[in-house]
């Protein structure tokens, strides 16, 4: 600790200061020594974070939509391979034979067949199915640069929610040192030991720090509410 380390601050914060005064200071630097302590890794589950991607991948609309266009584009190909038959043409025709004999003799009659071909068709085929196939790799690249964005995203989403609820937790155990503070310097004010003004500035520092937590408090529903927003499920429903 800094005091420690320093025998001549110490000395001078004794001999100047109120023993009010020393323990708000070494309160303070006592929670800044707890809050570099703090990890964020310790409270990093990846196995969890792994199925908020997978639910994720599954629930949010947006990724649904990229995939409906892969499928849509796919059928898009499957039909322009299959339009390759509508290349060809078949048609036959009847003729009854012993009327069409009695009016012209030379005039075929019975059934007669034909196929015919396109080809118009048949050169503007090959271009589509090209077509088709590259609008299904287009649509693939799509899906495929989008899970990469929603991966990202929920990850980001998840690290923001661990950090604040760590940020809560830290600022509940200082509001708690705080809290026991101000009880004693309550108790030495009314025994007529401790002024009035380090008794309100005790006051003070246990409101700003109880709003700060409730700040805190609001954050780690935000960041819940946005986690639960892209996975599409409640992290209470999540094993």
């Amino acid at each position: 600790m800094i005091l420690k380390k320093d025998p001549n601050l110490r000395i001078f914060l004794q001999s100047t200061l109120k023993p009010f005064l020393l323990s708000m200071i070494l309160l303070l630097l006592l929670g800044k020594n707890v809050q570099a302590q703090a990890s964020l890794s310790e409270e990093i589950s990846y196995e969890y974070l792994e199925k908020l991607i997978t639910l994720a991948k599954s629930n949010y609309p947006k990724m649904k939509a990229y995939q409906q266009g892969v499928e849509i584009a796919n059928l898009g190909l499957k039909k322009a391979k299959l339009s390759y038959f509508e290349i060809l043409n078949f048609s036959y025709l009847f003729n009854p034979t012993e009327t069409q004999a009695a009016l012209n003799p030379s005039f075929l009659t019975g059934y007669q067949f034909g196929l015919f071909m396109n080809i118009g068709a048949i050169l503007q085929k090959p271009g589509l199915v090209k077509q088709a196939r590259s609008e299904l790799k287009v649509a693939q690249f799509e899906q495929d640069a989008y899970d990469l964005n929603l991966e990202a995203e929920v990850k980001k989403r998840y690290f923001t929610y661990i950090r604040q609820k760590v940020l809560l937790r830290l600022k509940s155990e200082a509001l708690l040192d705080i809290e026991s503070m101000l009880k004693e310097v309550r108790i030495k004010y009314e025994s007529g030991t401790e002024t009035l003004e380090n008794y309100n500035k005790a006051l003070v520092m246990y409101s700003e720090n109880t709003a700060g937590k409730l700040t805190l408090e609001s954050e780690v529903y935000i960041a819940q509410s946005s986690l639960e927003e892209i996975i599409g499920q409640k992290l209470a429903t999540i094993e």
